[in-house]
């Protein structure tokens, strides 16, 4: 399992900008997705032989006390899953009451933390760091997220005392996770599946947190179902948590070749349902629709055309992507899913031959030519599979500076007609002929 890191700090010290650093690109899955609009909470960092999962927090402002409790509560639940906090607080400004209040509250957390003293640009300032002892951490790392500086010094202090990462020896069972919101019936759902009450399934959004793996087995192959909404952790319970359940379902998703996001058929969409589908995306993830409830719904045959109407708009950017229509609470159509879990599986895990992804792409240039930018054309050599979970396809190009998006979403929708990936993503990578890998 990769260690959890978590950047922590009051409003304006430049934390989403030290994650975005640290992260580096964005994955190529997710350039841009329509209709989607969140801040980054989640990401991976892989440096030297390790690999870590990065939590941004918001930042902890005592002069807003309604927006803080919730700001508070997300942070609160970062560092309980964390194993490194990195303390980011502003080189150019004296220490504030805000930053005694992240201290204060990071001192009981008894977890490890780096101070990173951020936007000191330059040496001359480096000795700034001394007035920051006061808060009680050591040691203290002068930063430039701006500027790149000191970066891997601190990527050197939050990983020296981890392991080598080693992705998790897979047994034969496949791996789904069961993700959204609270109280669309995840609980429900996976009961219904395993046909026992396992998890603790009620109204109250929220009340149960911890993911829950439980395997069974489905026409002769093994599967492990994580419920995202597993069994109510003992001792302190957040209030208010489904903000922030978002951290624990992403570690759910880290661990899963299929993700089914479940919406809520009485209540419809919002936008945080499409915040939880383009993590999974991000992830690199198989997805799975399910929309939950359908028996709080009249006129089904209508409702479902109006649904899937909804979805095609809602979320544009995965029209690959199955949509199951049932009722966990009373057992109606739950026969739908696991086919649907086993075809994303498939596409997920699918080796496509090199002789005819080739064929596929040489009839779609003959189709549509690339077009031409500055009196060059985009001229495609060789096309072959260089992954798979989920399948990426690498193009060997004259240019990859002439790969315009509209371009690249062609030549995806032209494999797709052609090899059936329903429920996964695929990534397209370009590299100019004889690039190294």
């Amino acid at each position: 399992m990769r260690k959890t890191v978590c950047l922590i700090g009051r409003p304006n010290t430049g934390k989403s900008s030290l994650f975005n650093r640290l992260i580096g690109e964005k994955k190529a899955i997710i350039d841009d997705l329509p209709g989607v609009t969140r801040d980054r909470l989640y990401g991976i960092v892989n440096y030297k032989d390790t690999s870590f999962s990065l939590i941004d927090t918001g930042g902890i402002d005592l002069e807003n006390a309604t927006f803080n409790e919730n700001i508070r509560l997300q942070a609160e639940i970062a560092i309980e899953e964390a194993d490194v906090i990195v303390f980011v607080v502003d080189g150019k400004e004296e220490i504030t009451s805000n930053d005694i209040a992240v201290r204060d509250l990071l001192i009981r957390s008894k977890k490890r933390v780096i101070v990173a003293l951020n936007k000191i640009d330059d040496k001359v300032h480096e000795d700034k760091v001394y007035a920051y002892y006061e808060l009680g951490f050591d040691p203290i790392i002068p930063v430039s997220a701006e500027h790149k500086r000191n970066i891997n010094v601190l990527l050197d202090e939050i990983v020296h005392d981890f392991s080598p990462y080693l992705t998790e020896p897979k047994d034969e069972a496949i791996r789904f996770s069961v993700i959204g919101r609270p109280n669309v019936g995840k609980s429900s759902l996976v009961n219904a599946l395993l046909g026992s009450e396992r998890q603790i399934v009620s109204d109250i959004a929220g009340t149960t947190r911890d993911s829950n793996d439980s395997r069974f087995t489905y026409e002769h192959q093994d599967y492990l179902v994580i419920d995202t909404a597993g069994m109510r952790k003992k001792g302190k319970i957040y209030e208010n948590i489904e903000k922030y359940s978002l951290i624990r379902s992403l570690k759910a998703m880290e661990r899963s070749d299929v993700c089914v996001v479940v919406l809520d058929a009485y209540a419809g969409i919002i936008e945080h349902d499409k915040h939880i589908v383009s993590y999974a995306l991000e992830l690199g993830k198989a997805i799975v629709l399910v929309v939950n409830k359908w028996d709080t719904v009249q006129n089904k045959d209508q409702a479902m055309k109006e649904w899937k109407k909804k979805i095609e708009n809602e979320f544009q950017f995965i029209p690959y992507v199955p949509v199951i229509f049932l009722s966990a609470m009373m057992k109606t159509r739950i026969h739908t899913l696991m086919p649907a879990v086993i075809k994303a599986h498939s596409s997920y895990t699918k080796e496509i031959k090199t002789s005819v992804l080739n064929d596929i792409i040489r009839d779609a240039v003959a189709l549509h030519e690339p077009p031409s930018y500055k009196g060059r054309r985009l001229k495609i050599y060789f096309v072959n599979q260089t992954g798979s979970e989920p399948p990426k396809i690498t193009f060997h190009v004259n240019s990859k500076s002439l790969v315009h998006f509209s371009y690249r979403r062609y030549l995806e929708n032209k494999i797709r007609e052609s090899i059936d990936l329903e429920g996964s993503p695929i990534i397209l990578q370009f590299k100019n002929r004889g690039e190294e890998k």
